[in-house]
Formats: structure tokens, C-alpha cells, sequence
């Protein structure tokens, strides 16, 4: 029997309404409802890079890493946080992973330049072995390396 499936529809600034959240951002940092995240802060990923984008998804597994990548690149044994957020305006597909590895958009990543709204910590969560964040953070390592840790902001 034949599967039929149905096409991914891009996500656009013009075209973002049909990806429903909940949404999750990950970070190092301590925040409280009602904080905005906005763009023009420096990265946890790149050491003196300012963000033009605020980065977030739809799933807490790749929220999960967005915080433990965050807190080991910054030398900061702590756990690190993942928050509910709303964004305010429209957001796009992040081209940093969408269809770079696998084809679509399956860490469900999204960014935006207008202001992310924090609703809530996420108090449970789920987070890597210490060997895979490990292999990550050799692999992000390697690509640094070789200058191939581009990030599209």
C-alpha cells in the first residue's frame, strides 16, 4: 500500500501561521514569565557574535539542547532552562538546520527578529547523556576547527 504524505510547506516571515506551538526556547539563563527575549544579544553558540534572530521550536528535545549547548560552550556547569514562549511576530524556518542535514525542518526550528514572550519555565525536562553532549560539543568543536561553524543570522 502506498503512503501518501503530505508536503512540508515551508515556514516564511510571510507564510508562519500553520505551525501551531506550544513553542520552547533553551538557554543559561535565569528568566521570569513575561520577559521578552529579543534579537541583538551575543550568541551562547560564537564567542563575541551578536544575534539578529531569536531562535526557538516546537519540540523540548531540541530546546534541551539549545540549553545544554549554551551552558557547556559558556563553562557553566549548571543544567540551563527551557521556557514556553509566544512569539510576537511572524518567524521563519531557522536555515541553519532546515534542510542542511535532513531534508525538511525536523528539529522544528524556527527564528525571528521581533520579541519571543517567555510564558513559563518547563520544570522537567529530560536531558542528554553526558557522552552525547560530549560527542556534540567535540563535533561543534571539529567544525570550528575547520571554519565550518557558519551560523546564517
Amino acid at each position: 500500500m502506498d503512503e501518501q504524505t503530505t508536503p512540508r510547506t515551508p515556514v516564511t516571515h510571510d507564510h508562519f501561521d500553520h505551525v501551531e506551538g506550544p513553542f520552547f526556547h533553551g538557554t543559561r539563563h535565569a528568566l521570569q514569565a513575561g520577559t521578552h527575549l529579543v534579537p541583538g544579544h551575543l550568541s551562547g553558540f560564537q564567542q563575541g557574535r551578536v544575534s539578529n534572530n531569536v531562535y526557538f521550536t516546537a519540540l523540548v528535545d531540541t530546546a534541551a539542547w539549545g540549553a545544554e549547548l549554551a551552558t557547556a560552550l559558556n563553562g557553566n556547569g549548571e543544567r540551563g532552562h527551557i521556557y514556553v514562549v509566544e512569539p510576537t511576530g511572524p518567524f521563519e524556518d531557522d536555515p541553519n538546520v532546515t534542510d542542511k542535514r535532513f531534508p525538511g525542518n525536523p528539529t522544528q526550528s524556527y527564528r525571528t527578529r521581533d520579541p519571543l514572550r517567555v510564558v513559563a519555565e518547563l520544570e522537567t525536562w529530560q536531558g542528554h547523556a553526558p557522552e552525547v553532549l560530549q560527542g556534540m560539543l567535540d563535533h561543534l568543536a571539529q567544525l570550528r576547527e575547520q571554519g565550518l561553524d557558519i551560523i546564517e543570522d
